[in-house]
């Protein structure tokens, strides 16, 4: 790309002390076989030494480095939107990787496609030191709905997707008392802020959302984070449907319910994944007080999130864990 040719897509990368996997990263997006991009570092307010393995990234003409006073991950995606000089605009957390031909196939399924808004990919679950969890996340790619966004959210996580600047532009409001900068990701939100993203533009527009086939995104969960804060992710969750209520209160009367027993549920799986038996079967007795759909729409999944709760209580330690234990153990 010379310095005369607009590029084709741009990718945000929001960072907070990301100093131990954000080379990583960045080696991974400068490896995208579509080379006509940028790369937009969203420094947001880190005080580790995250600013010195960036700096030499700094050589490669693609890349800017945007430092910020600490806005959260809302506030890092919002600058990056603003700075972005692009059609297309894709996000890749700093502890996050892609795929070569990810940017790629995501640039070309919406060049071919001009009513998807959002193109996203199914994930790969990754630990701490990059090794795959045995785990994926392979969405429903077509047929779309809000219901589905409610219920599901098929996009998956916030480096699985890239979106037409056009469909930002759509739900952009000028966000009170912060110098007429435009807000797209709602900085009120420290979690949930996705959740609350998408649904309003499903709600709000006429944009589709649509998937790729392949598992495109290598999603990093930190094992300490993986059932840490729970009930406050519920409530954050409880706080995007009350603000989103009034933008349509009959779809959320026909949805919320199931909606709230699938969160429950997907909560109960974290709560597995981070060896807490009990919070687990906690959450799958609120998630089918909520609403029984999620025991007749998705039984596997239903049940096999009951009996991982059911064994970790018993044994204090996720199932999935004695099952990596046993596939790497040396057979002598």
């Amino acid at each position: 790309m010379t310095q005369h040719t607009p590029p084709i897509a741009s990718v945000v990368v929001p960072a907070f002390n990301v100093a131990t996997t954000i080379e990583e990263t960045l080696i991974a997006l400068q490896e995208q076989t579509l080379q006509n991009f940028e790369i937009l570092v969203i420094d947001d307010g880190s005080t580790d030494q995250t600013s010195e393995v960036v700096k030499p990234f700094l050589g490669d003409p693609r890349l800017r480095y945007i430092r910020q006073a600490n806005r959260g991950l809302a506030g890092a995606r919002n600058t990056g939107i603003s700075a972005a000089k692009s059609s297309y605009i894709g996000f890749c957390d700093a502890d996050d990787l892609w795929t070569p031909d990810k940017l790629r196939l995501h640039v070309k399924h919406l060049s071919d496609a001009p009513t998807v808004g959002v193109s996203y990919s199914g994930s790969i679950l990754i630990d701490d030191a990059g090794a795959p969890l045995g785990v994926a996340q392979s969405p429903k790619l077509g047929g779309i709905t809000a219901a589905d966004i409610l219920k599901r959210n098929p996009v998956g996580n916030g480096s699985a997707f890239v979106l037409r600047r056009a469909a930002l532009d759509d739900i952009a409001y000028q966000t009170p008392g912060a110098d007429q900068r435009l807000s797209y990701f709602d900085e009120s939100f420290r979690q949930s802020e996705d959740i609350e993203f998408w649904l309003r533009l499903a709600l709000s527009t006429d944009w589709d959302f649509a998937g790729i086939a392949g598992h495109h995104t290598l999603y990093r969960v930190a094992k300490g984070g993986l059932s840490a804060h729970t009930e406050r992710q519920l409530a954050s969750w409880e706080n995007v449907i009350a603000k989103l209520r009034p933008l349509d209160p009959e779809f959320f009367a026909a949805h919320e319910c199931a909606a709230r027993a699938y969160q429950l549920r997907y909560l109960a799986r974290r709560a597995v994944s981070g060896d807490d038996g009990r919070a687990a079967i906690s959450f799958l007795a609120r998630a089918y007080s909520a609403s029984k759909e999620p025991l007749w729409a998705e039984p596997n999944k239903s049940i096999s999130t009951g009996l991982a709760a059911v064994f970790t209580l018993i044994f204090g330690i996720n199932p999935m864990t004695v099952l990596s234990t046993l596939r790497t153990r040396p057979i002598h």
